[in-house]
């Protein structure tokens, strides 16, 4: 018996020895001080048209309590960014987003917002101080983030897709976008 209770705990402490092996350093996923969110560091993708996905479909409730559905943008680019109130980076990059949306509207391009953690009160609030006009949804059971999931997933906060006009992902960046490479990542969809 003792033999046998000797030989399980070898096999599971060589079974947890393996298993620690194969997994990633997590030590450095979240912001150096542990704020919360993980990094994304601004990392851009970009998918030619011939290897895209199937579009990306979702809807919800925007902030301001009304019905929203991506459908309604057929045959335009969006771009949706995935954020929350109490991010960091997602504070920085507000004013450039909003001014990008502006800009690129009369190009058929449209803005939405994906609020992956914040009640409708703090969401408002985060709006009204940035000054975004373009609708962002509550995602509070997070199906909206699922439906993003596929050929770019949203893995960082904030995660920024542009979508071509069919809605197949282009494009996307995991953390703050850089203005210059957000507008040349948004050319290169309009001009297809």
């Amino acid at each position: 018996m003792t033999r046998k209770l000797n030989r399980r705990h070898l096999l599971s402490l060589t079974a947890l020895l393996a298993l620690t092996g194969c997994g990633e350093d997590a030590s450095n996923r979240y912001g150096s001080a542990g704020k919360g969110y993980v990094a994304g560091e601004g990392i851009a993708q970009e998918i030619a048209p011939a290897e895209r996905g199937e579009p990306i479909s979702f809807s919800g409730t925007t902030v301001s309590g009304e019905k929203f559905s991506s459908s309604s943008l057929a045959g335009k680019i969006m771009v949706v960014n995935v954020w929350y109130a109490a991010c960091a980076p997602c504070r920085s990059e507000a004013p450039l987003l909003q001014e990008t949306s502006v800009s690129y509207a009369p190009k058929g391009v449209s803005f939405v917002g994906v609020n992956v953690r914040d009640a409708a009160g703090p969401a408002r609030a985060f709006e009204e101080r940035f000054g975004v006009t373009y609708p962002s949804l509550l995602d509070e059971d997070g199906s909206i983030t699922h439906s993003l999931r596929g050929a770019i997933p949203p893995n960082a906060v904030p995660t920024t897709i542009i979508t071509d006009r069919q809605h197949r992902p282009a494009a996307r960046i995991s953390g703050a976008a850089d203005p210059s490479i957000l507008r040349a990542m948004i050319d290169r969809v309009v001009s297809e």
